[in-house]
C-alpha cells in the first residue's frame, strides 16, 4: 500500500471526529412553573442569507411591528424593507404561555408547509434550530414526520418561560450559543448572572456548554408602576429596549442608565384596536406621563403610566431616585460554581479528541 494511500484513514477518522464534535443539541424546553402564564418572550434569529425585517416579521407571524423595532431598539421610523446582513442576530418578540411545567409560544409562529419542505428542515434552516422537528411534530400531533402535505399551516412551538428568577421579574430570552462562550460570558453579556443560567437551564457544569446550544436567559426589565389588573401586566421591558403598550398609545423605553426605572411618555402614534383616539394620560391638567414635577439632589417625582383597561390609561405621581447607582457585579458570581478559565473550554475538549485520533493514525503509518 502507498504512503498515499495510508493517508485515507486519517482523513476519514477526522471527518467522523468533527462530525461527532458537532451532533444535534438535543430539545430545548424552558421550565415554567406557573400553569396559564402568559407573558411577553423574546428568541434570537440568525438567517445565514441577507433578508431584510418583512421578512422575518412574516416568518415569526408578528402582529406589531414597533414590537419588532423596539425590541432591536431600532428607530421608530425604520422601514419594513430595511435589509439584514448574513448571520446578524435579530430579536424577536413573541407571546408565551406556560402548561405542563413548560413555556412555549402561543401558538405563533404559524408556517404555510411549501413543496419540498421536511420538518426537519423547516426546524432547522427556516428557524435557524430554535426548536427540533421532534417538537413540531408533537404540538401538531403529525403521525408521520417524513410524511408532510404542502399547504398545510403548522405551528412553530418556540420555547419560552414566564417564571420570575431569584424573585425577580425578567424576560427570558432564548439565545443560541456561539462557537467559543462560556457560562460567564453570557452572564456578563446580558447582565444576568452564572448561577442563575446554571439553574433555569439545568447546568450541573459549564463545561459541557455547547455551541448551538439553546440556552434560556433572563433579561433584566426595569422596574414599573404598572398595577397587576392592567391589561398590560407584567409589563416586561429589558434593558436597551422599547415597547409600545395601551393599544399603542405609550411609549416605554428601558435603560440601565435610570436605575433601571421604566421612562414612558405619550406615543404620538395612531392607536390601535377599538380606539379611535388615545384617552387622556395626564397626572393633572398639566402634567402628562413622562414629566417630572419635583427635584432634589437625587430624587424627582414623574408622573408614571400604571396601566390601562379597555376605556381609560392610568396614571400615577412616584418619586425615583435619580443618584447614579453602582451597578452588581453581573455574572461575577463567586459562588456560582462556574470557573472564569472555561472560556472555549468545550472546543479544546473536542481537539483533543481530533488530535489523540490524528496521531494514533499517524502512530500506524
Amino acid at each position: 500500500m502507498s504512503k498515499g494511500n495510508k493517508m485515507f484513514p486519517i482523513w476519514l477518522i477526522t471527518i467522523a471526529v468533527v462530525v461527532a464534535s458537532t451532533q444535534a443539541q438535543p430539545e430545548a424546553n424552558f421550565q415554567c412553573k406557573t400553569e396559564n402564564a402568559t407573558c411577553r418572550s423574546i428568541t434570537e434569529y440568525t438567517n445565514p442569507n441577507t433578508t431584510t425585517l418583512k421578512e422575518i416579521a412574516t416568518l415569526f407571524g408578528i402582529k406589531h411591528y414597533l414590537d419588532f423595532l423596539g425590541a432591536n431598539n431600532l428607530p421608530t421610523n425604520t422601514q419594513n424593507s430595511y435589509k439584514v446582513s448574513p448571520n446578524t442576530v435579530i430579536k424577536v418578540p413573541f407571546p408565551c404561555k406556560c402548561n405542563n411545567g413548560t413555556g412555549k409560544s402561543n401558538h405563533v409562529p404559524k408556517y404555510k408547509i411549501k413543496p419540498g419542505d421536511g420538518l426537519d428542515a423547516i426546524a432547522r434552516t427556516r428557524f435557524a434550530g430554535l426548536v427540533k422537528y421532534q417538537q413540531i411534530q408533537t404540538a401538531n400531533k403529525i403521525v408521520d414526520a417524513n410524511n408532510i402535505t404542502a399547504g398545510d399551516t403548522i405551528w412553530i412551538p418556540l420555547p419560552c418561560s414566564c417564571d420570575k428568577v431569584d424573585g425577580n421579574s425578567v424576560m427570558h430570552y432564548a439565545h443560541i450559543v456561539e462557537s467559543g462562550s462560556s457560562i460567564d460570558s453570557i452572564a456578563q453579556e446580558y447582565g444576568t448572572t452564572q448561577l442563575s443560567l446554571l439553574t433555569i437551564n439545568g447546568i450541573k457544569d459549564p463545561k459541557t456548554l455547547e455551541a448551538g446550544q439553546l440556552l434560556d436567559v433572563p433579561l433584566p426589565v426595569c422596574n414599573s408602576s404598572v398595577k397587576s389588573d392592567s391589561i398590560d401586566f407584567p409589563l416586561l421591558v429589558p434593558n436597551g429596549t422599547y415597547f409600545y403598550t395601551a393599544n399603542q398609545c405609550v411609549k416605554c423605553k428601558c435603560d440601565s442608565i435610570n436605575n433601571f426605572m421604566l421612562q414612558c411618555e405619550p406615543s404620538n402614534q395612531k392607536p390601535i384596536n377599538n380606539w379611535s383616539v388615545c384617552p387622556s394620560a395626564r397626572c393633572s391638567a398639566s402634567v402628562l406621563i413622562g414629566n417630572t414635577t419635583s427635584t432634589d439632589s437625587c430624587n424627582r417625582t414623574v408622573c408614571d403610566y400604571s396601566g390601562y383597561t379597555s376605556s381609560n390609561i392610568s396614571t400615577v405621581l412616584v418619586t425615583q431616585n435619580a443618584c447614579a447607582v453602582t451597578p452588581s457585579s453581573g455574572g461575577g458570581d463567586s459562588d456560582s460554581g462556574a470557573s472564569r478559565s472555561i472560556l472555549n473550554g468545550w472546543v479544546w475538549n473536542k481537539l483533543l479528541v481530533l488530535i489523540h485520533s490524528l496521531l494514533f493514525f499517524v502512530y500506524l503509518l
